[in-house]
């Protein structure tokens, strides 16, 4: 009997201990970070309330209950047991028995009238049908990728279950070593924007964080062949974390599969979701542009099919001495602060990813609470001496003036806007300015991925900002239902006919005039002196957005045949800012001053060579704490 299956019967026995007599379980097995046990008596533990709680407080795991399949009543029978106890009200869309787990998979409208109060209807449910249930949220907007994601982690159970079976084994394996360091590799995003990856190293594990391409960019990849990273194999590699979605952070996780990883990727669900359809995005606008991936369409499911999601302010075991908590970054949906406890209280490292402080229409602002953090891993996107944004409120109004005066005027709006984050911010605000009467009902269409992006936000309203959550739940308050809102679904023929009608506001991916429909946008009516093009984010350096933005009026476009032509640009050109996913100069020093406890060390990120040196020169001042603007490549030694 190895390590590990000693550890587990001793598990069973103190489990055995805690239980009352009347309980009693067949086994116990580990299957991700999760401890699942299994009984034949799951009735009998839905009726002890507080039972699964006692157990994961004793054994500081996250516990799940399996019945054993023996003891299940047959699906059509518990169909019509689940339906007579769920209210019709919660709208239950469909019901999906795993039979291999002993799982039913409730999918409804309103999943809070499925859980009960206090889980009471979830209990009552078990009670009655033994199966354990899991609730999820029928989109109020179909969604492909949502539905995708979850048909085919569905087709992939018994190979899921295998791989989380073996992720357990070797989270829980005994430690090798009882030497005491830990090490952070910079592997991108150091004094650049983008392509971020960092390898944090402890003498029992490997786990890199984010792993992202340089926009602008088509060949400058994370630094993952040095000796520090897959120099000595993408196994050798315990875990990936990934803060968020946005493929400067995400464009590469699947290239780690063609190399041979076979690991876990740690997210939340949404970020799970953005991810693929990013990353298939990123295919497709490879293949339009005549470039050859990196990677297929399979290594992205690879990526999908071993993707452990985990809920905000969830503590959970990802090696034998690493446990990570996410917790809400305000920057995307389902974007990350990844807090890593290491050892016995030895060292604890916060990664901000992409924050931002103050809350918006869409999420709240950044957390700042963490139990321990010596070190702080901050991205300075805007750090710069002079990078301070227009106020929300002021950008809103802003954004609305320059539509109004151009759409009364006949001309047209183009935003060009990331899918996912600032096209349904830009969205909020044009509704609600419709509704109130402060803009005129305008057609405002959505090109490239926004809608999908859209559809899959409205599939987590839990990750959204609490009054905007609860306008989702009721579709004729959906803000994302509301009529102006087009999709294009035609392509360039559609294209061509908003081109010969009214005013309109078009708000078309990609954010940076990278690629995309942008540029058919730019060829329809860049031409004329009426329309005009809004900048809402940030435009990378070497980017056509920051040429654009920068005053070109003439640009290079591929024409036919592969050759390379001019198009002169007439429309007037507007920079809006504060719409920005980052927080500004002064929310990055707001952020680190309310960070409880307030880290020892910070090492400043994700921005260019100046806004890093300025913010981590502006922190050491401030609040007299070590600081560091690092290079990519550098290793430091915390412990």
């Amino acid at each position: 009997m190895n390590e590990v299956d000693k550890k587990l019967e001793s598990i069973h026995e103190k489990i055995l201990d805690i239980l009352p007599e009347n309980l009693s379980i067949s086994s116990v097995n580990y299957e991700g970070p999760e401890l699942v046990v299994y009984t034949s008596d799951p009735k009998k533990f839905a009726e002890s309330g507080d039972i699964v709680r006692t157990l994961a407080s004793s054994l500081q795991k996250r516990i799940t209950i399996r019945p054993d399949l023996d003891s299940l009543l047959p699906p059509k029978q518990t169909e019509e047991i689940i339906h007579k106890i769920i209210p019709k009200e919660a709208n239950v869309t469909s019901l999906d028995f795993h039979e291999d787990t002993g799982e039913v998979l409730i999918e409804a409208t309103r999943p809070g009238m499925v859980i009960g109060r206090h889980g009471s209807t979830m209990r009552e449910i078990t009670q009655q049908i033994g199966w354990t249930p899991d609730v999820v949220r029928a989109p109020p907007i179909d969604s492909t990728v949502v539905s995708n994601v979850r048909n085919f982690l569905k087709q992939q159970r018994k190979e899921r279950r295998s791989i989380l079976e073996r992720v357990g084994r070797h989270i829980h394996r005994p430690k090798k070593s009882s030497d005491k360091w830990v090490r952070l590799t910079t592997l991108g995003c150091c004094q650049e924007v983008g392509r971020a990856s960092f390898l944090l190293s402890t003498p029992e594990t490997r786990i890199l964080i984010d792993c992202g391409d340089k926009p602008g960019s088509e060949d400058e990849f994370p630094y993952l062949h040095v000796s520090e990273a897959l120099g000595a194999g993408a196994n050798s590699i315990d875990a990936v974390v990934l803060t968020h979605a946005h493929l400067d952070h995400s464009a590469f996780i699947p290239l780690l599969f063609r190399y041979g990883y076979d690991g876990p990727i740690y997210a939340t669900e949404p970020t799970r979701d953005l991810m693929g359809l990013l990353t298939l995005d990123y295919l497709d606008v490879a293949a339009q542009e005549g470039r050859t991936p990196p990677y297929t369409s399979e290594m992205i499911r690879e990526a999908i099919k071993h993707t452990i999601t985990i809920p905000y302010g969830s503590v959970t075991d990802i090696a034998p001495d690493i446990k990570v908590t996410l917790h809400n970054a305000g920057h995307i949906l389902g974007s990350s602060i990844a807090h890593f406890h290491i050892g016995d209280g030895l060292y604890n490292i916060c990664f901000s990813g992409d924050i931002h402080y103050r809350g918006t229409r869409l999420f709240n602002g950044a957390v700042t609470d963490f139990p321990r953090v010596e070190t702080l891993i901050l991205e300075s996107t805007y750090g710069g001496r002079n990078d301070y944004q227009t106020d929300q409120k002021q950008a809103e109004q802003n954004l609305i003036e320059i539509v109004k005066t151009t759409t009364e005027n006949g001309g047209k709006v183009i935003i060009p806007a990331f899918a996912v984050g600032r096209s349904q911010e830009i969205m909020l605000v044009l509704e609600e300015a419709m509704r109130t009467g402060e803009l005129s009902e305008l057609p405002v269409y959505l090109d490239g991925m926004i809608w999908e992006a859209t559809a899959i936000h409205a599939a987590y309203p839990e990750y959204l900002r609490d009054d905007l959550r609860k306008r989702i739940f009721y579709d004729d308050e959906n803000p994302f239902l509301a009529p102006q809102f087009h999709h294009i679904e035609r392509g360039d023929e559609q294209r061509q006919e908003i081109k010969d009608e009214g005013p309109c506001v078009i708000i078309s991916t990609s954010g940076m005039i990278t690629g995309g429909p942008i540029m058919s946008w730019l060829e329809h009516l860049g031409n004329d002196p009426d329309n005009t093009l809004i900048f809402v984010g940030y435009q990378a350096h070497g980017t056509l957005g920051r040429r654009i933005q920068s005053g070109w009026e003439e640009i290079p476009v591929s024409g036919s045949g592969g050759r390379t032509r001019t198009l002169k640009l007439k429309f007037n050109v507007e920079t809006v800012d504060g719409f920005s996913g980052h927080a500004d100069r002064q929310g990055l020093l707001d952020f680190v001053k309310s960070m409880h406890p307030r880290p020892e060390k910070v090492l400043c990120v994700h921005g260019d060579e100046r806004s890093t040196r300025d913010l981590s020169s502006a922190l050491y001042r401030q609040f007299n704490i070590r600081t560091f603007a690092p290079k990519n490549l550098e290793t430091f030694r915390f412990v």
